[in-house]
């Protein structure tokens, strides 16, 4: 790092009982961080990822939007019947699921969070970890893509009043994730079904060359997967995992870590030091 550079001030979220409280990161005065924020009532937070924006769901289908810069409440969402929320990597928006009881009832919204204005809606008949959030942005926010029946739709991130610009078909995809930086790939779940096995996929985001996958893996007894871009979008590890395992070692079924790469030259198991399940993995 340059020396003229200087690190990004750190903030401490804290979540207690009640709700969380924000403190100002070290060096600390007298050897104790001072507070940004006094206790505020909340049942779940979340940053934006550049740390641009805090999301405060509150009781009573309250949304709080917080600016970092400040701590100021920049807007306020009254949202009847939210079961899920997330915020865009730059904080441009903020996407909810409503509970629906009606397909004429689009229930997943994207809002402005400056204006505090609607500028997308579908229905979405149920949410699943999978499946959340509907939409998926790079960090740059300057690609945005959802699920639909047996393909991935790319929507204009310019402008979401209109339709989506262009699909990927994927027969049988149940989940997607868009590669975060750069927005270059997007990789594909597709169950297994009647005997064919389960597979992840990757595509490039590139209009003229998405048709066929850059890289792909097979999975036998694969219930779901969880899906980690690294920055650069080059790699993508997928955990595996399965409701039954095969040796009878662990009721709770078993996992496996793979690894592939968009150029398409490693497609495999990642070597771990033992057997076992894997419960967690993060990219640095």
């Amino acid at each position: 790092m340059a020396a003229s550079e200087t690190a990004p001030p750190l903030d401490i979220l804290v979540r207690g009982p009640e709700g969380f409280s924000l403190w100002n990161g070290p060096p600390f005065s007298n050897g104790q961080p001072g507070i940004k924020l006094e206790n505020i009532s909340c049942t779940s937070t979340k940053f934006s990822e550049d740390g641009s924006r805090l999301m405060v769901m509150k009781s009573d289908s309250v949304i709080s939007i917080y600016d970092c810069s400040s701590y100021r409440e920049i807007r306020s969402f009254q949202i009847p019947n939210v079961a899920a929320a997330a915020l865009s990597p730059r904080g441009t928006y903020l996407q909810t699921f409503q509970k629906s009881s009606t397909p004429q009832e689009k229930n997943v919204i994207l809002w402005n969070t400056e204006t505090g204005d609607p500028v997308y809606q579908q229905f979405q008949k149920n949410m699943t970890k999978a499946t959340w959030p509907s939409i998926g942005f790079s960090s740059d926010e300057a690609v945005a893509c959802r699920l639909a029946t047996n393909e991935i739709q790319f929507l204009d991130a310019g402008d979401f009043s209109k339709p989506f610009i262009y699909r990927l078909r994927v027969p049988g995809v149940a989940a997607f994730e868009l590669s975060k930086a750069p927005g270059s790939h997007v990789a594909a779940f597709v169950p297994e079904s009647k005997g064919i096995p389960a597979s992840v996929q990757i595509f490039s985001c590139a209009k003229a060359v998405q048709s066929q996958p850059l890289a792909r893996r097979s999975f036998f007894r694969c219930s779901s997967v969880q899906l980690h871009w690294n920055n650069g979008s080059t790699g993508l590890l997928v955990v595996v995992q399965s409701d039954v395992d095969k040796t009878n070692q662990s009721y709770y079924g078993e996992s496996k870590l793979n690894y592939l790469t968009t150029d398409g030259t490693h497609e495999g198991l990642v070597p771990l030091r033992k057997e076992g399940p894997v419960h967690d993995v993060e990219w640095a």
